[in-house]
């Protein structure tokens, strides 16, 4: 068995009507703004003006023939049948703006997420940036250590110089107190003599 939803229970199904006249809605509506926008033109109401003065002139003047005398009711059918027309189409000009507003608008407010989460990343990216730049080696700090390292250096070398010089001082009086040693334990001619005698 099928499962129903209760929304589509609750939904009337609309029928589809057959329209005898299918009339375009956007060229409708194009034509809607177009008269709209000529109707809040100052060249409209100069040329609405000028009609209405040679209207009231060749109705007024001393024609024999006046379709419309005096009260200029057919004047004023023909702006009420105007009007009629102009305000539909100014609504629907005005409904077609709304929904470019309305489109505007959405497109706007996605524009604004999208800079806000790239400005959010931007800001992300630069506080890495600084934690990365502030555990980098600085120059002065470089200079510092390297100073403070060609002084251990220094010092090591004099060490190294008091070492070895004391070494050959050393090695100096060793060699000194061997040849005295020498010296001193070498015979003499008597002794030679002596010995030669006790050979014999």
């Amino acid at each position: 068995m099928a499962d129903y939803q209760r929304s589509d229970l609750d939904t009337p199904v609309a029928g589809q009507r057959r329209k005898l006249i299918n009339i375009d809605g956007d060229s409708v509506g194009a034509f809607a703004e177009k008269v709209a926008r000529f109707f809040g033109t100052g060249e409209y109401l100069f040329w609405q003006t000028v009609f209405v003065i040679i209207w009231i002139a060749l109705n007024v003047g001393a024609w024999k023939f006046s379709w419309d005398p005096y009260p200029f009711i057919l004047l004023n059918l023909a702006f009420s049948t105007q009007a009629a027309y102009a305000a539909p189409l100014i609504l629907l000009a005005q409904n077609r703006q709304e929904d470019r507003d309305r489109v505007v608008i959405a497109e706007d407010r996605r524009r604004s997420e999208q800079t806000k989460a790239d400005t959010e990343f931007l800001a992300r990216e630069l506080a890495g940036v600084r934690i990365a730049v502030g555990e980098t080696v600085t120059r002065d700090y470089l200079r510092r250590e390297l100073e403070e390292l060609t002084d251990v250096l220094e010092r090591l070398e004099a060490k190294i110089d008091d070492e070895s010089a004391a070494r050959q001082a050393r090695e100096h009086l060793e060699h000194g107190e061997r040849d005295r040693k020498d010296l001193l334990s070498e015979p003499t001619m008597g002794e030679i003599n002596e010995r030669g005698d006790d050979h014999r």
